[in-house]
């Protein structure tokens, strides 16, 4: 704990909190530091740059928290609550209490830890028909969600070469720990090839409306399987991973579904999609995407080795994870 910031360690005493709260835990991301109090969620976000995001200012992480509670509302109209300060008096922190403000949190409620997808997947209780309610909810949430022509621009060959370049280039520096060289080459040229070869499909696909404002990180650990099915923390930080094709978004899910070892609950969600939105042109996107987004999820938990705040057993596990997305994302090849 003593490495922890000062505010950090501070937001660890029950105390601190506007509610009664037994006990609070920390969850970290690369991005955040995560406060789970009994009934709530407070979301820090880190002073950092990594290049795509840039947390660095006070007045950029009040901007993105507001940010992110606006752009979740979408999907999860109903947890997230508000932007709230942080304050000092003295010697002493508070949410929302005297003092002026030295940072801002993002207030959630906090959802049913036993009914998020990766816990569900995990002791196998994720059936059929909640993947159909599943491909339901996000077919109605895309056919919805905003398009215009600056976001249609996002699925240019031009930007879709830049995010993956940047993939690479992102990347380098793991090759060897957590992504083999022959990896790396292998997705690259398959990379660079799949979007010489089809072009024209990827204008087609902009010509069809098929670029929107979508969630941006679709993956089971960020689906929470109530009633009315709440997908939440999307990307508030950068609109260029938000605005994408919708095959890029339902490819994401999928992927991480083959991740879990589900490849039949993975058919299942595709084939309701593709039902529902009557876009068969996706399915020739699929692999491409799922490739995309494994590769993804690979640097990013690479990205998290960078962290001075983990532990040497975190660090081990974050890298076997690292590798099984970089093989995921070879074996679409």
């Amino acid at each position: 704990m003593s490495k922890l910031p000062k505010m950090v360690q501070a937001l660890l005493e029950p105390r601190v909190y506007p509610e009664p709260t037994g006990r609070v835990k920390l969850v970290q991301t690369q991005m955040s530091f995560v406060f789970l109090t009994d009934n709530y969620v407070y979301k820090v976000k880190k002073p950092v740059d990594l290049g795509y995001l840039d947390y660095t200012t006070l007045g950029k992480r009040r901007f993105y928290c507001q940010r992110e509670v606006e752009l979740n509302r979408r999907l999860c109209p109903d947890v997230y609550l508000d932007v709230v300060p942080i304050t000092r008096h003295q010697s002493d922190f508070f949410i929302g209490g005297p003092g002026k403000a030295i940072e801002y949190a993002v207030k959630m409620r906090r959802l049913p830890q036993e009914l998020m997808m990766d816990t569900l997947l995990a002791s196998n209780r994720v059936s059929p028909e909640m993947m159909t309610k599943l491909a339901q909810r996000l077919e109605a949430f895309h056919e919805q969600a905003e398009t215009n022509e600056d976001i249609s621009a996002f699925g240019s060959l031009d930007i879709i070469g830049q995010n993956t370049e940047e993939n690479f280039n992102q990347t380098e520096k793991y090759i060897g720990n957590t992504i083999s060289p022959k990896n790396y080459l292998h997705i690259k040229a398959y990379t660079d090839n799949f979007l010489k070869e089809n072009a024209s499909l990827f204008r087609k696909r902009i010509q069809d409306g098929r670029i929107k404002d979508c969630h941006g990180d679709l993956h089971a650990a960020h689906i929470c399987l109530t009633d009315d099915i709440c997908i939440y923390d999307c990307i508030e930080f950068n609109d260029r991973f938000r605005y994408a094709d919708i095959a890029s978004e339902v490819a994401f899910l999928a992927m991480d579904l083959d991740h879990y070892g589900r490849a039949d609950l993975s058919r299942l969600f595709v084939s309701a999609y593709v039902a529902l939105s009557r876009d068969r042109e996706l399915l020739k996107l699929l692999n491409f995407y799922k490739c995309y987004r494994a590769y993804v999820r690979g640097k990013v938990e690479s990205f998290k080795l960078d962290d001075p705040y983990i532990t040497k057993e975190e660090r081990s596990g974050i890298s076997a994870i690292a590798k099984s997305y970089f093989e995921l994302a070879e074996s679409y090849i």
